[in-house]
């Protein structure tokens, strides 16, 4: 993404992170922040409880905001939103999240925006889309993506009396992110072969709809919820799909779709070379009757021993397993080390962290990720790019239209 240059105005994760994935991948990325306060999720380690780690650093800051150049700007004053203008006329893309009331306010929806720069990509981070009744209304990816999309009923299992929280801090947004990426490289495509510039959308719905697709397609076809659907079947009827504990209590989880086809494998593995012959798993029929019995049977043996053990003597075998792993151990795993999922960086006052890297590899190399800028680091270089000299510079300072 070299060579290309992104105009962001928007705060939180979901749209930041999708730039932050660009700044990545090469390009250049301008963060415009409130003039006082910047991102809002600058403050979140103090006002919401968010956990900052040793040297103050911020990692869900530093996720969303890997590699960009932060200015301040007060797009409420003429002033401010003529920098921003400025701005615009030099940029392939501009990325917003602000909802369309905001928009209108400030003078920055498409029309604003193009009357500056025909050719710029517009696109709009939402919470539920761009069209319909709730369009104003704000939506955080717990809400949009894990409440409303369907996700948090679908993990609830009957017998709990609560629905499920999404399991993790921007799970939502930076997926959702992903999908800004690929809109954003494919509208600039698009402009390069076509010469027209697009406007992007993409919302946290339909990004919880789409990860659910498949049992959103299955409840359409048979009538039924997936939740409901997925509870009614019954006990497992693949004694290799699901997932087991071990005697140390850790958890393996096994994926063997075509479970007989692994069966006689997994006999010998468990140390069981007798339930190859057993009538009662004798073919793919009988092994799915009794498909019950057969799992009570695998769990038993699969309990006795450490999963480390079980993790060296799966590997004999060819059906699909892996471990259940915690955050920290998933950071250790040998398949993530060797391929870079993790890489160290580094805040601007120079305390080392880590940081997961975007999904997508170039020749075989990961992304190393950026920093996160401080609030309004560049704000000064910025201007003096547009061609403003000093005195001007102050003079937007005292006006109070930039940091």
């Amino acid at each position: 993404m070299s060579g290309i240059r992104i105009l962001e105005v928007a705060e939180h994760t979901f749209v930041p992170a999708a730039a932050g994935i660009l700044a990545d991948w090469g390009a250049e990325v301008i963060k415009v922040e409130h003039v006082e306060r910047g991102d809002a999720m600058r403050g979140l380690g103090t006002t919401a409880g968010i956990p900052v780690g040793a040297g103050g650093v911020n990692i869900l800051l530093e996720h969303a905001n890997r590699g960009k150049r932060s200015i301040g700007l007060d797009l409420t004053r003429p002033e401010g939103l003529d920098v921003l203008h400025k701005l615009v006329a030099t940029c392939d893309v501009f990325l917003t999240n602000k909802l369309p009331a905001v928009r209108t306010k400030l003078h920055i929806d498409v029309d604003d925006i193009r009357a500056h720069n025909p050719d710029i990509v517009y696109v709009r981070g939402t919470g539920y889309g761009s069209h319909g009744p709730d369009i104003d209304q704000g939506g955080y990816d717990s809400l949009a993506y894990w409440a409303r999309a369907g996700n948090a009923l679908s993990v609830k299992p009957p017998e709990i009396d609560y629905v499920p929280n999404q399991p993790a801090p921007a799970l939502g947004d930076s997926i959702g992110a992903m999908f800004i990426a690929g809109g954003i490289s494919a509208a600039l495509l698009h402009r390069e072969r076509t010469g027209e510039a697009k406007v992007v959308d993409v919302s946290l719905l339909a990004t919880g709809m789409w990860a659910m697709s498949a049992a959103i397609g299955m409840g359409l076809q048979t009538g039924v919820e997936w939740g409901q659907l997925l509870y009614s079947m019954g006990g497992p009827k693949n004694p290799l799909v699901g997932n087991f504990r071990t005697s140390d209590d850790k958890w393996l989880s096994f994926s063997m779709l075509q479970g007989f086809a692994y069966w006689p494998d997994m006999c010998r593995v468990l140390g069981h070379p007798e339930w190859i012959d057993d009538p009662r798993f004798g073919d793919a029929q009988t092994l799915f009757e009794n498909g019950e019995e057969a799992r009570a049977l695998v769990a038993g043996v699969l309990a006795s021993k450490p999963s480390a053990y079980w993790q060296v003597e799966l590997r004999k075998q060819r059906g699909q397993w892996a471990p259940i792993q915690t955050t920290l151990e998933v950071a250790e795993d040998p398949m993530a080390e060797a391929n870079g999922y993790v890489l160290e960086a580094q805040s601007s006052a120079g305390t080392p962290f880590k940081l997961v890297t975007t999904p997508v590899q170039f020749d075989d190399e990961p992304c190393p990720p950026g920093r996160s800028p401080d609030f309004n680091e560049h704000g000064d270089d910025i201007l003096r790019e547009l061609g403003l000299d000093e005195d001007a510079i102050i003079a937007l300072k005292i006006a109070g239209a930039v940091a």
